[in-house]
């Protein structure tokens, strides 16, 4: 997936400080998209969802037979004394710690990617001028700073002579991922960053000296 921006449109309002401008915004957007980008969570993926999900059935299941049991020791008068102790050998049954649950049941457990680390999408955002970037990168980057700072170094190259900022990131999975594969990008990264260029140009241009 990629996006550019048109840097035409910027020369008018910018007038005699497009570069500045210019770079600013681009800055500014290139930053939004990598911020917005998922980073993988195998927390949330299916296989796991469901299998915390299953094992939580059966923690809470037995937590409501111990509640059960105890309700039960406490409705029946022949398990106490007359001074209202427990008679010998009737026990509550104990509840389970959430360590003990944890433990037992695995109810925070992963059974798929348990050694995966994310931020290999947030790292592979790539910036050029006038001719897009291929081939993916092996950067993991699950901060996207070290994304941001390789774009924002190329940008600060930005001259006048260049007529398109290419932002891309071409891994497979991105187009998926900006039309709501990912819960943690809904809307996307790059159509609800582009919608906020305006801004970043009304912003760009208020700072100019």
């Amino acid at each position: 997936m990629s996006f550019s921006l048109d840097l035409k449109a910027f020369a008018e309002k910018a007038k005699g400080n497009a570069e500045i401008v210019i770079k600013k915004v681009a800055i500014d957007l290139l930053s939004a998209v990598v911020d917005r980008s998922p980073v993988g969570n195998q927390e949330l993926w299916a296989a796991n969802v469901a299998y915390r999900g299953k094992n939580k059935a059966v923690a809470d299941a037995y937590d409501a037979h111990v509640e059960v049991r105890n309700m039960n020791i406490n409705m029946d008068s022949s398990n106490f004394t007359r001074t209202g102790n427990l008679r010998r050998g009737v026990k509550y049954a104990k509840p389970l710690t959430k360590a003990e649950r944890d433990q037992n049941f695995d109810v925070n457990g992963l059974v798929a990617g348990k050694d995966y680390v994310g931020g290999r999408f947030r790292g592979n955002w790539q910036v050029s001028f006038d001719v897009a970037k291929t081939g993916t990168l092996e950067r993991i980057d699950p901060s996207g700073n070290d994304s941001k700072g390789e774009g924002v170094g190329v940008i600060q190259g930005f001259t006048t002579q260049v007529g398109t900022i290419w932002m891309m990131n071409n891994l497979p999975y991105g187009q998926p991922l900006e039309y709501g594969h990912s819960s943690q990008a809904p809307a996307g990264m790059v159509r609800i960053s582009v919608l906020e260029v305006q801004m970043f140009i009304n912003k760009a241009v208020s700072e100019l000296p």
